[in-house]
């Protein structure tokens, strides 16, 4: 028997009035919006300016519909889509649980691109100030998949492993927890470091950063998470989460490249 961590049980729901629930998972997303859009609001103060404060309280709006949005349906389309061609109904009740960061990152780009084109911003200087702050949501969004219990790691005898309520009898990576530290906590500081030595003087610079940082970071942590029950392992032995990862690191890469060349 190889001794475990006790997970902390703690209740999906964090209020509960009557038939409403609100759920730790929902405070979270909720969380990560504001907190980032009271970030995002003080990098409009630093140079180059190139964006308001007032279009960032515009832009929270357009910003939630892409993540949903794009959440929901990159789960959709890169993880069940058989199931949700038989039973399209079940599309829209999100409520269920089932969104996707691909997903929602290519609703946010899009949600960008029609912004700055509706507001006559270019374009990279509203993505960069973006990608500054998008780990505080990852953050908060990876612990809220810990209370959860769900998304676990593969089963360890590493000293911190924990049995997870719905991960069987074994013992478990507690991979949550790697991604909130990784693609929260480190990249969020990593990024805020380029902030200080004026990385956003740089178009290009800090978004090329944010994609390469996610991606490696995702890329790892999937060393240790369980794959998606209904999807397993792919060729080669890759997850899902590391495919659709692979194109991020090649785009941050290039933008980054860009960016730097752009500046000699």
């Amino acid at each position: 028997m190889i001794a475990a961590l006790t997970f902390p049980n703690i209740d999906p729901i964090a209020i509960s009035l009557g038939p409403l629930a609100i759920r730790w998972y929902s405070l979270a997303y909720i969380g990560g919006l504001l907190l980032a859009w009271w970030y995002c609001r003080w990098l409009t103060t630093r140079p180059p300016r190139e964006v308001s404060k007032e279009a960032f309280d515009d832009f929270l709006l357009w910003a939630t519909l892409g993540i949903i949005l794009g959440g929901r349906l990159g789960y959709v389309l890169f993880y069940k889509p058989g199931f949700y061609l038989a039973n399209p109904q079940e599309i829209l009740m999100v409520w269920q649980g089932g969104m996707s960061f691909h997903g929602g990152l290519l609703g946010v780009a899009v949600a960008e691109i029609a912004f700055a084109r509706r507001r006559g911003i270019r374009l990279l200087a509203l993505t960069d100030i973006v990608a500054v702050a998008a780990p505080i949501g990852l953050f908060l969004g990876r612990i809220a998949n810990f209370v959860n219990g769900e998304l676990f790691g593969r089963p360890s005898e590493v000293p911190w492993a924990m049995v997870f309520p719905h991960g069987g009898p074994l013992a478990r990576h507690p991979s949550q927890l790697y991604e909130a530290a990784l693609e929260g906590l480190v990249l969020f500081l990593v990024l805020y470091v380029l902030v200080r030595r004026r990385a956003l003087e740089r178009e290009g610079t800090l978004t090329g950063a944010f994609l390469i940082g996610y991606a490696l970071a995702r890329i790892l942590v999937e060393q240790f998470r369980e794959p998606d029950a209904y999807l397993g392992f792919l060729a080669g032995g890759v997850t899902m989460g590391q495919v659709l990862s692979l194109p991020l690191l090649l785009a941050g890469l290039g933008l980054a490249i860009w960016a730097r060349r752009a500046r000699a």
